[in-house]
């Protein structure tokens, strides 16, 4: 793999990024401004913690703030199911926003096996 010298580059990264503007597109009309800051906040901070924990000081830093942002991304999915439950979006929205949380949280885990599999050699 060739070096990556910005967190830009980062597929992971990319992918976060989307999720979390589409998060902020599906609730932005949304008054219930308790939950429209928790489910915002959670999809910001896998992104953030992406690239905080590459800014940071080696792979095993890097790979706690990881785990953080797999979590987020997790409490993100989680936050879909009460917006489907509550009406707050309809399910197909939903089911399509979880499916993206789930192929981000595979691919941070597919990418912090990596950094423990290089990290051996």
């Amino acid at each position: 793999m060739a070096t990556i010298k910005d967190f830009e580059e980062l597929e992971v990264w990319k992918s976060s990024r989307v999720l979390s503007k589409q998060v902020y597109l599906d609730f932005k009309e949304n008054r219930d401004y308790g939950f429209r800051d928790q489910v915002q906040r959670c999809a910001v901070s896998v992104m953030n913690n992406i690239a905080e924990g590459f800014c940071r000081n080696g792979d095993k830093e890097f790979h706690q703030f990881l785990n953080i942002a797999k979590a987020s991304c997790g409490e993100l999915k989680s936050m879909y199911y009460l917006a489907e439950d509550i009406e707050y979006i309809n399910k197909d929205i939903a089911n399509e926003r979880r499916l993206q949380a789930n192929q981000l949280m595979n691919g941070i885990g597919k990418f912090m096996q990596y950094l423990r599999n290089t990290n051996k050699k």
